[in-house]
This record gives C-alpha cells, sequence and structure tokens, in this order.
C-alpha cells in the first residue's frame, strides 16, 4: 500500500482538533457580545482565546506549506488561507478575527472527504446565523439610531438577511453593520444556490440512473432477438441439409415422397418361375 504525503495525515490528523478549537473560538466570541457586563478577566481571557485559536490555524497553514512538496502551487491554491492568516494581523479587530476563523475553519472542513456536502452546508447556515448575529449585534447595539439591541432582534434580522426577505423592521445603521448585512445576504445566496444544485444533480443522476438501466434492458432484448434470429436460421439449415438424404434411401423407380404399397398377388408365382421352379412337388 502506497504511503501518503506528510501533509495529508497532518491534515487528517489535524481536523478535530482545529474543529473543536473553532468551537472554542465560538464561545469566547459569543460571551462578551451576549453577556455585555462581563468582568474584565471575563472578556481578556476570550480575547486570549480568539487569538490563540487564530494563531494555531496560522500555524497549522505553516506546517502544511512545510510539508508540501510544490509549495509555490500551494500557496496559488491556498490564497484565502494565506489572506485568513495575514487579515487579522492588518487591524486588530475582533471581526476580522471572526471573518479569518470562519474562512479558516470552511478551508479545512472542505478539505475532509468524509464531510459530506449536505454536512457542510447545514454547519454553514448554522455558523452565519451564529456568528452574523452576534457581529451585527455588537456593531449595533450602542448606535444612537440603531433598532439591533437584543439578541433574539439580531438573530431575527440575520434569518430575514440570509433569505434575502428582508422585512425592514430591523436594519443596521452603522457601515461596519451594512458591510455584515452585505456578506450574510450573499452568503445566503450562494448557500441556496448550493442547495439548488445540489438537488437538481441529484434528480439528474437518478434520471440518468433509469436512463441507463432502461437502455441495458433495450440491448438485453435486442441481443436476445438476434439469438433467436440466428437460431432459426440453423434450424432452416438442417432442415434443408437433411432433404437429400432421405431422398437416396427411397427405392428406385420411386418418385419422391411415394410410399411403396403391398406386392400383388401373382408376383410370388412370377417369382417362382424366374427361379426356374415349376412349383413344390
Amino acid at each position: 500500500m502506497k504511503e501518503q504525503p506528510a501533509q495529508i495525515r497532518w491534515e487528517r490528523r489535524t481536523q478535530r482538533p482545529l474543529l473543536a478549537l473553532a468551537v472554542a473560538f465560538a464561545v469566547a466570541y459569543a460571551v462578551p457580545i451576549v453577556v455585555p457586563d462581563a468582568s474584565r478577566t471575563v472578556t481578556r481571557t476570550c480575547t486570549a482565546v480568539e487569538w490563540f485559536v487564530w494563531a494555531s490555524f496560522a500555524l497549522d497553514y505553516l506546517v502544511r506549506l512545510l510539508l508540501t512538496d510544490h509549495r509555490r502551487r500551494f500557496v496559488r491554491t491556498h490564497w484565502l488561507d494565506l489572506v485568513a492568516v495575514i487579515l487579522p494581523m492588518l487591524q486588530p479587530l475582533r471581526l476580522l478575527r471572526l471573518v479569518s476563523t470562519l474562512m479558516l475553519v470552511g478551508r479545512r472542513a472542505r478539505m475532509a472527504s468524509q464531510i459530506r456536502l449536505t454536512t457542510y452546508v447545514a454547519g454553514s447556515v448554522v455558523g452565519l446565523l451564529m456568528f452574523g448575529s452576534l457581529a451585527v449585534l455588537s456593531v449595533e447595539r450602542d448606535s444612537p439610531n440603531g433598532n439591533i439591541k437584543t439578541l433574539g432582534d439580531a438573530v431575527w434580522w440575520s434569518f430575514t438577511t440570509m433569505t434575502t426577505v428582508g422585512y425592514g423592521d430591523h436594519a443596521p445603521t452603522t457601515g461596519l453593520g451594512r458591510v455584515i448585512a452585505v456578506g450574510l445576504m450573499l452568503s445566503g445566496i450562494a448557500l441556496l444556490g448550493v442547495v439548488t444544485a445540489n438537488i437538481a444533480a441529484w434528480f439528474i443522476a437518478r434520471f440518468e440512473k433509469d436512463d441507463v438501466e432502461e437502455r441495458r434492458q433495450t440491448a438485453a432484448i435486442e441481443e436476445l432477438t438476434a439469438e433467436v434470429k440466428a437460431l432459426r436460421a440453423q434450424v432452416s439449415a438442417l432442415s434443408g441439409s437433411l432433404e437429400p438424404g432421405l431422398e437416396s434411401d427411397l427405392e428406385p423407380g420411386l418418385e419422391p415422397g411415394v410410399v411403396p404399397g403391398p406386392a400383388p398377388a401373382g408376383s410370388a408365382v412370377a417369382g417362382t418361375e424366374a427361379l426356374g421352379g415349376t412349383g413344390v412337388s
């Protein structure tokens, strides 16, 4: 059995620990927002956890880069990972750490073959709803004209924004809140497209499977019909070859198809005279 490359082995070994760190990041990011009056110790601890998780993903990127045999191609094909690693270093904002961590988690999850598309989409929806709600609440709560003041308002706004319904009862008023809204709307449209494409691909695969089965049955019927025709031809050929043999077994002077009848009564006497006898003495 061929040994797997070191990069693949590293990715498989670190997948679960990195996902656990992502959950820790979610908790650390949510606590200061849900509990705004938390102590400074709790806030600092959450901030340290956020930076530690980001540093772990950055270290993972560097290790994979060192383990690969084609580093330039790795950088070209994983440029989003590089952006996610560099992004929080440009400006120490919690929102940038959130975006970079989400990008890194998504990239690592996509590399895992055992995670199916439906699971990935469901996890993306839950993650975007949660982080979108927390992010918009953190930037809109202190806005003078903002109308998203509670976590319930933020979750409702995230649902209506991701589904592109937009009731308008809650809307961001700050520039950063509107940036979050744009990202959430684009993400919702993209996820809806992925789900629709997945369902369409399932139906197409199902129809193709039925079509292949129908074509297989048609080919089997045509093959059986050809065999029946060949058998008929062989039977006809055998019948034609048997007729001359039957004609050679007939007595001379008889026509084919004429069965010889019983000899006349005088034929026995004639036969005796031909042998030179005159009868029994």
